[in-house]
Formats: C-alpha cells, sequence, structure tokens
C-alpha cells in the first residue's frame, strides 16, 4: 500500500547531511495530516521524518443506540507524546529532533496542516518551482489567501455532505462544494494550469486540496450519484478536472495515497454518525468542520 511506503522511511542520523528530521505525528486517514505527508515526501530530499501514527479509534458501547444504527461509537484515541505537545491534540504535528543529541524537543512542536506546509517549505531549504511557497510575494499572498478558501469551501464541506442526517442540509453542503470547485476552476484559467502556480509549480494550494480531492470519491458510495463530481454533471468543472489527474500521477503524491477501500470502510464512520471526533462533533454541532472548538466539539 502507497502509505506504508511513506510510514517505512527510515530516520537518518543526519551526521552527514545535517538534513533536519522531525517525529512525525500523524494518523493514515486524516486528510488534514495527508497535507504535511504531501509536503514531507515533496521535500523528502531536504527533510527527514519518523512517521509515528498518534491517532485511532476505540469503540465504546452506545447504550441508548443513539446512532440508529446498533453499532457502538468510534472515538479517538490520542498518543501522550500528541497530547503532550500540541494543545488540541491534533494531526499532523511535527516534533524536530536535535541532530546533535538524537532527541525530540518538545518545546517547539510545529502544528496546524496549513501552517506545516509552509514550515516544511521553509526549512527544506528548496529554491525556485521546488517551493511549494513562491518565491514571488504576490504569487505567495495569492495563494495563501486562496489555501484558506480551499479550506472553507472545498474541504469543510466534505464533513457536512458525510455528517449531517437531513438530506437538505447534506444537499446545502454538496453545492458550497461544487460552488467552491468552480471558483476553483476559474482561478486555475488564469496561469493556464495543470497546477495552481504557473509552469506546472506544484504549491501550498494544490496540497491543501488533493487529500480531499483524493477522498471524494466516498459521496457516490455513502450518499448516491446525485452527489458524484463529474464533468458530465459539471462541465464548468474541466479545469478541475485536468488539474485532478495531472496532480494525482506525481511520483511524491501518488506514494502518499490511502487505499480507497481501506479509507472507505473507515470514512463509514462519519457517514452513519457513529464518529466521535473533534470534527464530526463540530458539523455535528451545525458548524464548519474548520470552526472547530476545542472545548465544545471535546468527546
Amino acid at each position: 500500500m502507497a502509505l506504508k511506503k511513506a510510514s517505512s522511511r527510515a530516520l537518518s542520523t543526519c551526521t552527514t547531511e545535517a538534513k533536519p528530521a522531525f517525529r512525525y505525528l500523524t494518523a493514515w486517514f486524516c486528510p488534514f495530516a495527508h497535507r504535511a505527508t504531501l509536503a514531507l515526501e515533496h521535500h523528502a530530499s531536504g527533510v527527514d521524518y519518523e512517521w509515528v501514527e498518534a491517532l485511532g479509534w476505540e469503540q465504546r458501547e452506545d447504550k441508548s443506540n443513539v446512532t440508529g444504527t446498533g453499532k457502538e461509537w468510534w472515538y479517538h484515541w490520542k498518543a501522550d507524546e500528541l497530547k503532550r505537545v500540541n494543545p488540541s491534540a491534533l494531526v499532523p504535528t511535527l516534533i524536530p529532533i536535535n541532530s546533535d543529541t538524537g532527541k525530540s524537543d518538545e518545546s517547539k512542536a510545529v502544528y496546524e496542516s496549513l501552517v506545516t506546509i509552509d514550515f516544511i517549505d521553509q526549512i527544506s531549504n528548496a529554491k525556485g518551482k521546488d517551493r511549494l511557497v513562491s518565491e514571488d510575494p504576490y504569487e505567495a499572498a495569492r495563494c495563501r489567501v486562496w489555501a484558506d478558501k480551499v479550506n472553507r469551501d472545498m474541504c469543510s464541506p466534505y464533513y457536512g455532505i458525510l455528517v449531517r442526517k437531513e438530506d437538505s442540509e447534506r444537499k446545502e453542503h454538496f453545492d458550497t462544494l461544487i460552488k467552491g470547485l468552480t471558483s476553483f476552476s476559474q482561478e486555475l484559467e488564469k496561469t493556464g494550469g495543470p497546477t495552481f502556480l504557473a509552469d506546472g509549480q506544484l504549491s501550498n494550494v494544490d496540497l491543501a486540496l488533493i487529500p480531499w480531492a483524493y477522498r471524494y470519491y466516498v459521496f457516490e458510495h455513502y450518499r448516491g450519484e446525485e452527489y458524484a463530481i463529474s464533468t458530465d454533471r459539471f462541465p464548468q468543472l474541466e479545469p478541475y478536472q485536468r488539474w485532478y489527474d495531472h496532480v494525482m500521477e506525481i511520483d511524491s503524491v501518488k506514494r502518499t495515497l490511502p487505499d480507497k477501500e481501506k479509507y472507505l470502510i473507515h470514512i463509514g464512520k462519519y457517514a452513519d454518525s457513529s464518529a466521535r471526533s473533534k470534527v464530526a462533533n463540530a458539523v455535528r454541532r451545525g458548524v464548519a468542520a474548520h470552526e472547530l472548538d476545542d472545548e465544545k466539539d471535546e468527546y
């Protein structure tokens, strides 16, 4: 499986090249963490990391059958290390490893998925088109605006489609997603594609969207054909489709993609309302996934 290749990356001693190295607290199924994985693999020649599964699932009895499925609740378990270094105890989280002592420095943990992309890009010392954040100040600013827009309009609706129970609510989130992808398609046309930046340069905007774009296939399985995303149904998304076809063939992307059948089983916890995570609880409470509250959405 592609992810195992990424997760088995050996941590170098950093004695000869002195590349920055990290303990990478992550979860194979999490699209937010997937963003950091993409950045780490894009800059694999300049950054080392040790993959640490720090977030998973455990079942707890649903005594009152609140889920309506006869299934038990699924709760996230979190590694102690993750809870120590990240106030929200969320992935992705990067902990630098001191090249002299080989020990991790928990006082310098870096987290929040979009922040980790920019951090990895900067610490890799990449130049020119290898950068994920453009060296052109205008393009860097444009990308930061669009990375946030992608997060709000093309990623958060994903959870509304899966978690909300009323079809009218699911449809509202789906319409928001299609509107966001339409805007994204229009923006791609400005630089000719196939990536967000000109001349095929991969950027933080591309990495912000790739994990969710890859996962959109789950809609048709759990919510029906009317939630399928295709250019037959939405011809205005042809630039998006060209972008998708291009980025999914990039080697540093392909080796990070989780197995589709395995992920489909995982995301079923959200589709049948048995998942108890901060993201699921936020959407269930009626706010967007990116508006989760550490206190209100704790479980």
